[in-house]
């Protein structure tokens, strides 16, 4: 369990109850990075965790979820405003417009979606059209450095990146493609096997068939993790640098 003081103006006195909604997050460079909350919480440090509450349940005994959800925000930041909270409590701003040109700029930002509620809906725990979590999705062509073999072609890929005169390791990808296409990508790569990994700093992969970086794996993926790997990666091409 965590527990994330609230800090409030040496000036107020908290009183009464409430049931916020919220998340945990850690900020990295500018954005919430979700790698990096991992690491921490793999530490058991608390240091860097922020709580964005974005929205009010319940409050000194009136149950608020059949509210509509402007009526629950206004609320909450007028909790915020009359206790004077500061972090690591956070008051979750919600934005209203135009929803698609929110989420260009979400991915030109490189966030990881956005989240859309409707003003006038109750509160819901499950997921339903009232309230619709999009997520961006990243795209990148990589250098394919191993796969690992199976039965019918490839079942992962080891994929590379280009970093000045370095060639780095970026992670794998395991999905992707049908059982045809993993054969093509077996065949292909067939014709460049290498005795050993072209990367600058070698990784250890047991499974690993090496290959010379000549051929590039279109990548989907979410992220790029504290480590420097892609999270949430699916293959949808290949193609001959």
């Amino acid at each position: 369990m965590l527990e994330l003081p609230i800090k409030a103006s040496t000036s107020s006195v908290i009183l009464g109850q409430a049931i916020v909604d919220g998340e945990v997050v850690v900020v990295h460079e500018g954005r919430t990075n979700f790698s990096e909350l991992q690491a921490e919480l793999a530490r058991g440090s608390q240091d860097r965790l922020l709580y964005y509450a974005f929205d009010l349940l319940w409050l000194d005994g009136q149950d608020l979820r059949k509210t509509p959800e402007v009526e629950r925000k206004a609320m909450l930041q007028g909790l915020f405003d009359t206790y004077e909270l500061e972090p690591p409590v956070l008051f979750s701003e919600h934005l209203t417009g135009n929803g698609e040109q929110l989420f260009e700029h979400a991915a030109m930002l490189n966030y990881e979606g956005i989240v859309s509620k409707r003003a006038d809906a109750p509160y819901r725990s499950d997921r339903n059209e009232a309230g619709l979590k999009v997520k961006t999705v990243q795209k990148g062509s990589f250098p394919v450095i191993g796969f690992i073999k199976d039965s019918t072609g490839v079942a992962a890929l080891y994929l590379g990146k280009q970093d000045g005169e370095e060639l780095v390791y970026m992670g794998k990808v395991g999905t992707g493609w049908s059982r045809t296409t993993s054969a093509q990508i077996h065949k292909a790569l067939n014709t460049v096997v290498s005795p050993k990994a072209k990367l600058t700093k070698p990784v250890r992969k047991p499974k690993a068939t090496w290959v010379e970086p000549k051929f590039y794996a279109d990548i989907e993926y979410r992220d790029i993790t504290s480590e420097g790997l892609l999270r949430a990666s699916s293959f949808k091409g290949l193609s001959r640098k």
